[in-house]
């Protein structure tokens, strides 16, 4: 068998190119791990931050959910009652907006009990802002409503 210069040239590139390839990959591997390890980080950061949130928005809501069952208020009570409800709408929609940016995340399958745990207390805020409105403004003034509110008060 004769080995020329030429097959030598050929076999020597081939082999510079298979090296170079197998480094690059075995760096990449590594890099490539890095990337994965960070991606699920933010992942987790992702998930703790709806948590945070979603315990933050449960607690006023049950808080609003108390205004609710208040009687009798005084003028300056219900103006604040009605900058609570401005304020619930102002929070309900920036809310929103937040979970709207997350729609991706959702059906990639990522975060979906945490997305859909924050979705649901967003609604149950703009329920129960609903409510206060409808307690202390609407139904008060309608006659149904205080002859059954005065009847309820005497039991």
């Amino acid at each position: 068998m004769l080995v020329s210069a030429s097959n030598i040239e050929k076999i020597s590139f081939t082999f510079n190119e298979l090296r170079k390839i197998s480094f690059q990959e075995k760096k990449q591997a590594s890099m490539s791990e890095e990337d994965v390890n960070s991606f699920l980080d933010k992942i987790i950061e992702v998930k703790k931050t709806l948590i945070e949130k979603t315990e933050k928005i449960e607690l006023i809501n049950e808080n609003l959910e108390k205004i609710t069952w208040y009687g009798d208020l005084e003028e300056e009570s219900l103006m604040i009652v009605n900058e609570i409800i401005s304020l619930c709408k102002d929070l309900h929609s920036s809310l929103i907006r937040y979970y709207i940016r997350l729609s991706f995340l959702k059906t990639k399958g990522i975060a979906k009990n945490e997305i859909k745990n924050f979705k649901s207390v967003i609604d149950d805020l703009k329920e129960i802002a609903e409510d206060l409105e409808s307690v202390f403004f609407f139904l008060p003034t309608m006659p149904d409503f205080k002859e059954t509110t005065h009847k309820l008060s005497l039991i």
